[in-house]
């Protein structure tokens, strides 16, 4: 689970987003690493290290952050794609239409595409597929952005028509989201059965995860012939994997001290993108104290995130004081809301009738940064007299307990979805946040006819959860790909998790 992008499950509510669309063959047009040189070897094997593991292959069912980002746009495709630059273009779908009215989509497959099974593709397993994120049992991060779908006909092998209950301006946002399966596949938790540039070669649990160019592909095929997903437990592990060329590429670098030996050293290339992923200081604001507004705005303003960020990732990431990074439309800098301010964090604890502060217990998933995030928020809460007991729980531990029963008083989690704001506009998600106002806004948000009412509404949601203090967003992460000087291609932002490999080269 590790951050969230699945299980952020099946509670999601609609993310609102205009889309570019554009045509779209194989390979993509996303912001990606440069040239290493002009020629490259064609039948290279190229060695990813990551700390985020599948816990299995279906992203209905719980796979994780790590399914993401080894399968996705790799095995599997969709009707659309979200580009490493966050826009939306066509992909299995060749074409589309939307009714007058808004709310009949009729789409046309694209000839040709074949599953690796060697089915060929059509309308069936795109309603199937669809029906999947949103049936009773999926944990899709997208489940509840596409109950708004009504019905979906299937008029001919080549043609989709869905139909929703209500206008969607984020339709075709979301549909990007949802794999395209084969509708007869089985045993997808530990199998594949995709379009996409790559099939599954092997997958050998706790160690790596191996994908094979797929040579029926429909698109350009693949410019590598292989890529292999090696999976460490730590930081320093992943680092070395790196230094004696065990792996080419680190999806995302977990330790900024380490960055000064690929800095200095010409055989690495250390790239800066931009990041969706938030640490979260998630409250569960339905059971005391977390229930007063009062007591979220004290809590928030007696942690200096400030120093938090530097301890953790040194000069980099950034405060942002919402749920809204920098690249989503409606971003505001909200870190004025609730400042770091001990003296303001009493008074607001006195206002609240906690005067002498008072004892919760902080549920922290067992991997980095949670640990170290929790002793530092324990110890910055204990100034102000609360007093913090730290529970350490695994992943599925975290998804059963805080994700699915809510049952917690307040934890942390990384939110790696981009314009997930909007998951505050139903008070059924975890966080249990119930501002009227804010589901409205989010709701007309969503049945915009412009982008320009869309954001204006999404940033009035964004100021109210900050004056709220809905969470304590402690800061947005940097997102550091660290590669051989000898690769290029590879994504450099890896928006919501997902890393395609398809166009990495190797020299």
């Amino acid at each position: 689970m590790k951050r969230i992008s699945t299980p952020l499950a099946g509670g999601a509510l609609v993310v609102a987003l205009s889309v570019a669309l554009t045509a779209c063959g194989g390979g993509t047009s996303s912001q990606k690493s440069g040239s290493a040189s002009g020629s490259f070897d064609k039948n290279a094997t190229v060695g990813i290290g990551s700390v985020y593991e599948p816990q299995n292959l279906d992203n209905t069912g719980g796979g994780g952050q790590g399914v993401t980002e080894a399968l996705n746009g790799n095995v599997y495709e969709g009707l659309f794609k979200l580009t490493d630059s966050g826009k939306v273009e066509k992909q299995l779908a060749q074409s589309y239409t939307v009714s007058p009215d808004g709310l009949t989509y009729t789409f046309k497959l694209r000839d040709g595409v074949k599953f690796h099974s060697g089915k060929a593709l059509d309308s069936a397993d795109v309603k199937y597929s669809i029906e999947k994120v949103t049936g009773p049992d999926s944990q899709s991060a997208r489940k509840s952005s596409l109950t708004v779908v009504k019905s979906i006909a299937t008029p001919d092998a080549s043609t989709v028509k869905v139909t929703l209950s209500s206008k969607s301006i984020s339709f075709i946002y979301n549909l990007s989201y949802v794999w395209i399966i084969n509708a007869q596949a089985k045993n997808l938790k530990t199998s594949e059965d995709g379009t996409g540039p790559y099939k599954l070669d092997k997958w050998t649990r706790g160690s790596a995860l191996s994908l094979d160019r797929f040579a029926g592909y429909w698109g350009d095929p693949a410019t590598n012939k292989e890529v292999v997903f090696h999976y460490y437990k730590d930081a320093t592990a992943l680092n070395n994997a790196l230094l004696t060329n065990a792996v080419d590429v680190v999806t995302s670098e977990q330790s900024p001290d380490a960055l000064a030996q690929f800095k200095s050293n010409s055989a690495y290339k250390v790239n800066s993108g931009s990041s969706t992923t938030k640490l979260l200081l998630a409250f569960n604001d339905k059971v005391k104290p977390f229930d007063n507004v009062k007591v979220r705005k004290a809590v928030t303003s007696a942690i200096d995130n400030k120093k938090l960020l530097e301890s953790i990732w040194g000069g980099y990431g950034k405060l942002i004081g919402s749920m809204v990074p920098p690249t989503d439309p409606w971003y505001e800098d909200l870190t004025h809301v609730n400042p770091y301010d001990p003296a303001l964090a009493k008074k607001e604890l006195a206002e609240a009738g906690y005067p002498k502060g008072f004892d919760f217990t902080l549920d922290t998933p067992n991997y980095d940064p949670h640990p170290t995030a929790a002793t530092f928020i324990k110890s910055q809460l204990a100034k102000v007299g609360i007093n913090v007991k730290i529970n350490v729980i695994t992943p599925d531990q975290w998804y059963t307990k805080v994700y699915q029963n809510h049952d917690f008083s307040a934890t942390l989690q990384e939110h790696v979805n981009d314009r997930d704001i909007v998951w505050y506009g139903n008070p059924d998600f975890y966080w249990g946040y119930n501002n009227k106002q804010v589901t409205q806004w989010v709701a007309q948000a969503e049945q915009s006819d412009t982008t320009d009412q869309q954001t204006a509404l999404l940033k009035k949601v964004n100021q109210q959860i900050a004056t709220d203090a809905a969470s304590d967003w402690l800061y947005l992460y940097p997102q550091i790909v660290v590669a051989s000087s000898k690769l290029s291609g590879y994504p450099l932002n890896g928006l919501n998790s997902q890393f395609y490999a398809y166009d990495i080269k190797k020299s």
